[in-house]
């Protein structure tokens, strides 16, 4: 297996393994302690908060960015906010408790400053070795110069 691959394996036995037995544990515990019936009907009302938050937080960033791109301003800061909220509402509706308070922490826009760091240091990291591992020209005028005559055929 290649190193590129080993991240991307752990990853996704981390997705789609361990973080159902965690939600699965955690579920359990919290039904343990208020009740099966609360349980259902907190995962419920978590789903709904979420559904709110996202449209609230969504419409927010939404309307960042028309405002950013109308100023003709680059918007690093509001499609970060977007992918975020994405992959936040995405979280939220993933029943469970662990995704939702990950998913929340995602959303609101008091945490998501330190998420969007984290994002833009990790797109900025996966850029930089992409350019360092990419054969051929970095750049354009960088590489072999092949001498030539342009012949018009007219």
């Amino acid at each position: 297996m290649s190193r590129r691959r080993r991240p991307v394996a752990a990853v996704l036995f981390t997705l789609f393994v361990v973080m159902p037995i965690i939600e699965i544990y955690v579920i359990i515990q919290v039904g343990q302690v208020i009740g099966a019936w609360w349980t259902v009907v907190l995962l419920v009302v978590d789903s709904i908060f979420g559904a709110w938050l996202i449209k609230h937080e969504g419409g927010r960033a939404w309307r960042d960015l028309v405002e950013t791109l109308e100023n003709g301003r680059m918007p690093a800061t509001e499609l970060a906010d977007g992918a975020l909220i994405l992959v936040g509402g995405t979280l939220m509706l993933t029943p469970g408790f662990v995704t939702d308070a990950l998913g929340i922490l995602l959303i609101l826009p008091f945490t998501r400053p330190v998420f969007r760091r984290a994002l833009a240091a990790v797109v900025a990291r996966r850029l930089t070795l992409r350019d360092v591992n990419r054969p051929g020209p970095q750049s354009p005028g960088q590489g072999p110069v092949i001498r030539g005559e342009v012949v018009d055929d007219e």
